[in-house]
């Protein structure tokens, strides 16, 4: 009998043969799985693009083409991503002079586990859709023209351990939410136009929870409690109105009694002058 894999291979032989076809059968797939772009994340990054302008032809790259197959295992690609597992693993377009809008479409990239925009001119909301990055850990929206709110929705990507906004034109408070994310190390939402009174959860931690200082929320007009420091108050302070009151009582009654002296001199002169004059008017005895 032969040794090959003939119909009439040795049982033994056949076994040896079914496990070789088995791993490599197996090799294939995954390799081909991996090959594969994952719709979601060529919808993503098709629509993030679109919803950008790049007047510096930064990511030249950035087309469908590569879209459709942006990984291969841990290989990118694609000028500032990286893969996992033929994965969009992370998103760094930081310092490109990009312009125009963060597009909710960018949810669609689910493996996403940090996401920089920061140093460039991007306006517009953040989309509450970010809500739907559930693995997020980094969001560096930080020296951009973004405007609105901050999305108390945020909340949901539980992972988070960075929320970087700061140097942007974002308005209303800050969502009392964001103090539920306990893996929180790094915060900071200074020089908006935020308004509104500091969560506790997030200036007053407890617990191994850290604690955020005044420089993640300076330079908000509008912005006040711990940890910033008291607000000025507008105007002039009860000390000094209580003051000029004082001053103005104790000068209206100098004032007052001046008057009255002279008045009393003048009548004075007045009646020893009429007394003068009677005098004179009266006859000698």
């Amino acid at each position: 009998m032969g040794g090959g894999c003939g119909w009439r291979s040795s049982s033994s032989s056949n076994s040896f043969c079914y496990v070789c076809l088995l791993v490599v059968t197996l090799f294939c797939g995954a390799v081909f799985r991996q090959s594969l772009s994952d719709p979601s994340d060529e919808a993503c990054l098709t629509h993030l693009s679109q919803s950008l302008q790049d007047p510096n032809h930064s990511l030249q790259n950035w087309t469908k083409s590569t879209f459709a197959n942006p990984c291969s295992g841990f290989t990118s690609y694609l000028q500032g991503a990286t893969c996992n597992n033929g994965r969009i693993y992370k998103l760094s377009l930081t310092n490109l002079s990009l312009r125009g809008s963060i597009t909710p479409f960018l949810a669609n990239c689910t493996n996403l586990q940090s996401l920089d925009l920061s140093s460039n001119f991007i306006a517009g909301p953040i989309p509450p859709e970010l809500q739907s990055l559930v693995n997020l850990a980094v969001l560096n929206l930080s020296s951009n023209r973004l405007s609105g709110p901050i999305p108390p929705q945020l909340t949901l990507c539980a992972y988070l351990n960075v929320i970087d906004l700061h140097q942007n034109l974002l308005t209303g408070t800050i969502p009392q939410q964001l103090g539920l994310l306990v893996r929180l190390s790094a915060f900071d939402v200074s020089n908006n136009k935020l308004s509104g009174p500091i969560p506790s959860s997030l200036g007053n931690r407890s617990g191994s929870l850290p604690r955020f200082n005044a420089t993640s929320f300076a330079g908000n007009k509008d912005l006040y409690g711990y940890p910033l420091p008291p607000m000025k108050t507008k105007g002039l302070s009860v000390l000094a109105i209580v003051g000029i009151g004082l001053g103005s009582g104790l000068a209206s009654l100098v004032l007052s009694f001046t008057g009255v002296c002279i008045w009393l001199k003048i009548t004075e002169r007045k009646m020893a002058l009429e007394e003068g004059k009677i005098t004179q008017l009266m006859p000698d005895y």
